[in-house]
């Protein structure tokens, strides 16, 4: 084999070296692009889920005052119908 031959077969392994390199590569780049978008998508679906949590708080602790106020007004009912001789 002569300089010639070994110079070219050395050129073309290190021309596949650099494809195989460069797919590589871009095989990672997809991937991390891709697992920055689904990171991205899962942000967004937690901060909508947070945000309906706390409107569900929000209406949880305004039943519950509700629901405080009814037994207020259940109470003084059934002192009235006890003051009036009845039986609640």
């Amino acid at each position: 084999m002569d300089a010639t031959t070994l110079g070219s077969v050395l050129a073309l392994v290190g021309v596949l070296a650099g494809a195989v390199v460069a797919y590589l590569g871009k095989r990672s780049e997809n991937a991390l692009t891709g697992y920055s978008s689904l990171t991205d998508n899962l942000q967004e679906e937690r901060d909508r889920l947070d945000r309906q949590v706390t409107a569900r708080d929000a209406k949880i602790a305004e039943f519950a005052s509700l629901r405080a106020a009814d037994q207020a007004e259940i109470a003084r009912l059934r002192s009235i119908i006890i003051q009036l001789g009845g039986t609640p």
